[in-house]
């Protein structure tokens, strides 16, 4: 029986996990949109959502860009995260992103997702 499993592995290793997702979000953050295969979908939305809410909820602003300067690769992709997308979701708890399918993609057949801000 398997327990506690808390993330998808991607078929990665853990550090290329980790990078892969942190490119995911800065894109997001950057372009407010991507389009990705559904395991990193879900994987995104699952980290996103953890890490706008727990921004959310931190009172002090140097707090909120220390939470998110660890998990982003650059400063000015923590301040519009801070600055312009968390400020439009105050009033709501959950749900920040919504993912739709696309359809397959051709060379491979692997199932593409749009993630992009509600």
């Amino acid at each position: 029986m398997i327990k506690n499993i808390s993330k998808k592995k991607l078929n990665r290793p853990s550090s290329h996990r980790q990078a892969t997702l942190r490119n995911l979000l800065g894109n997001i953050i950057r372009y407010g949109s991507i389009k990705t295969t559904k395991p990193k979908a879900k994987e995104l939305k699952r980290f996103l959502e953890h890490l706008i809410t727990k921004i959310k909820n931190t009172k002090e602003v140097f707090n909120q860009y220390r939470i998110a300067n660890k998990y982003l690769y650059t400063k000015s992709l923590s301040e519009k995260l801070i600055k312009v997308i968390i400020p439009k979701y105050q009033d709501i708890n959950s749900g920040y992103l919504k993912t739709a399918f696309l359809g397959n993609r051709k060379g491979d057949n692997a199932p593409l997702y749009i993630v992009k801000f509600k």
